[in-house]
Order: C-alpha cells, then structure tokens, then sequence
C-alpha cells in the first residue's frame, strides 16, 4: 500500500515540477537509498533465517541417536576439506545404490569417511 502511495505521488509531482532535473534528481536519489536500504534488510533477513536453520539442523543431529556429533560443525571446513567429503559422501550414496548387487567395498568406505569428518571436524585432533 505505501508503495502504491509513493508511485502515485511521483506520477503526480512530475506534471507540477515539470520533469525538471532537480525532481529527476530527487527521485532517483530516494530511489538508490530506498534499493540501497532494501538490500541490507533482505541480506540481513537472509543471515538470520540461515542461523536459525542451521541451529535447527544442528538440534536434530544432537537429537538423532545415530547421528555423528561430528557433522555439527561442517560449516567451519574448508573447501578442500568439504569438497573431499562431498566426494566421500558420493561413492557412499554410489555403494548404497550397488548394495543390492553385492560387493562390500562401500564398507571399507563409510569406515573411511566416519574416521575423516571426525578427525577434520574435531577441533582437539586439528
């Protein structure tokens, strides 16, 4: 509603000021602080909502018995790191895909990856 407010009041002040440059001047000025303004409001919006969703998360892996502690804190990895256990997770994802068909390599795998994420996201053994 103030939006439609504000439209109406520029499509009404340009006739009487007679699209001067000081009123294009004015307009565009409150124009850039108004975008400037709604800018750090969404990106602030948008930090909160990811704090909150990643406590939520962090909640869950707490409440979750077989949940690793271990992966509270993937956030404070590097890309490297992240990047590897992306990978691991991958050929875990691949091996419970195969599990029907035999094989038991994935095993091998999984044993791999748990020792990895609790090593890098134990801040004691870094």
């Amino acid at each position: 509603m103030t939006g439609l407010g504000i439209v109406l009041l520029w499509i009404v002040t340009g006739p009487l000021f007679n699209f001067s440059d000081t009123w294009q001047l004015i307009i565009n000025t409150g124009t850039t602080i108004v975008t400037f303004l709604m800018v750090f409001l969404i990106q602030n919006t948008q930090n909160r909502e990811a704090e909150v969703t990643q406590l939520k998360l962090d909640e869950l892996l707490r409440a979750v018995s077989q949940a690793r502690t271990s992966m509270v804190n993937l956030e404070e990895l590097s890309e490297e790191e992240l990047e590897r256990l992306h990978e691991e997770f991958r050929r875990l994802h691949d091996w419970e895909s195969r599990k029907n068909g035999g094989g038991h390599q994935g095993v091998v795998e999984n044993t791999q990856l748990v020792k990895e994420v609790e090593h890098v996201s134990d801040p004691e053994t870094s």
